[in-house]
């Protein structure tokens, strides 16, 4: 297969944990062709989308890459989106152009019009039998309702990742009102408000769904002592865990309706008994469950990928 990938600067990825180098170097193993770009890269020339791409080898622990060259979409297998986040305007523009590609004949994993409608916080609000309380709101006296309700709680924008600007408020807090000032930016940004869940000192489970279908071992982050996220980019340990059986209803009732949807492959993250994000974007934790169980999650990803095309 040819198949693109499109990434954030090659620079910034960290060979040594990086999920889209993971899955890359699996295919490459197996003799498909890489190519990557990143998101200016694809553009509209009149009512044609196009995409410059360089051709991507490894080479040992490195890589070499190619001169650009401007093709249409379609001309690939598959194009694998792999932008982290913020979803902003930029990201949103993107997912028009890959739905237009798309509608030209490119193959697009993850479909770009489910990308766009999913919001990784909001998500969850689609399966609220496995949601704990929340709120979504930019009205600051709603939240404090909220505080007095639950006495404990999370606030984090939609639009983050990696554990950014998430903030634990209980009713002692001192900072109460800055903390709500700052993250609704004076009642103008709409946030979550979710219940905190003391699980979380267990860690905070990455569950990996690929074409519908849980790997069979989940990333527990952990925090930091004194640290209220898990989020390995917030200082905490990954541990690969076996499902429970919890985990398994939650992941495989989701994993459906994404497989209805286009969704590839999808992170949930759950805390305890409960479904806290369902990251549609760009989820990591492969190399890490990799390096700690039999499970090989880009040979998995890769052989989904591979019976998806034969159909």
């Amino acid at each position: 297969m040819k198949l693109v990938f499109i990434l954030d600067p090659l620079a910034s990825l960290k060979s040594y944990k990086d999920t889209s180098l993971a899955i890359m170097r699996e295919a490459s193993q197996r003799g498909h062709e890489l190519y990557v770009c990143m998101q200016h890269d694809l553009f509209l020339r009149g009512a044609q989308a196009r995409i410059n791409v360089q051709q991507f080898n490894f080479a040992g622990e490195s890589y070499v890459t190619a001169e650009k060259v401007e093709c249409a979409p379609s001309a690939f297998d598959a194009i694998i989106m792999r932008k982290d986040p913020p979803f902003d305007n930029e990201y949103l523009y993107s997912t028009y152009l890959l739905e237009i590609a798309a509608q030209q004949g490119a193959q697009v994993f993850n479909n770009p019009s489910a990308i766009r409608g999913w919001n990784e916080k909001l998500s969850v609000t689609r399966f609220p039998q496995f949601a704990p309380e929340f709120l979504v709101t930019a009205n600051q006296a709603l939240i404090r309702e909220f505080l007095h309700t639950h006495t404990d709680i999370v606030v984090k924008p939609l639009d983050g990742m990696g554990g950014s600007s998430i903030f634990r408020l209980t009713l002692q807090d001192p900072n109460i009102s800055v903390i709500l000032e700052t993250i609704t930016q004076f009642g103008t940004q709409t946030v979550m408000a979710q219940r905190y869940l003391p699980a979380i000192v267990q860690g905070d489970k990455r569950i990996i769904v690929i074409d519908g279908e849980p790997l069979p071992y989940a990333l527990a982050r952990i925090p930091m002592a004194g640290e209220t996220r898990g989020n390995l980019a917030a200082g905490g340990t990954g541990v690969a865990q076996p499902l429970t059986e919890r985990d398994r209803e939650i992941a495989t009732t989701v994993g459906q309706v994404l497989k209805q949807t286009g969704l590839f492959l999808v992170g949930l993250d759950v805390i305890g008994e409960h479904l806290t994000e369902i990251n549609v974007t760009s989820p990591t934790g492969m190399v890490e469950i990799a390096k700690q169980t039999d499970c090989n999650p880009a040979a998995m990803f890769i052989d989904a990928l591979e019976q998806r095309q034969l159909k």
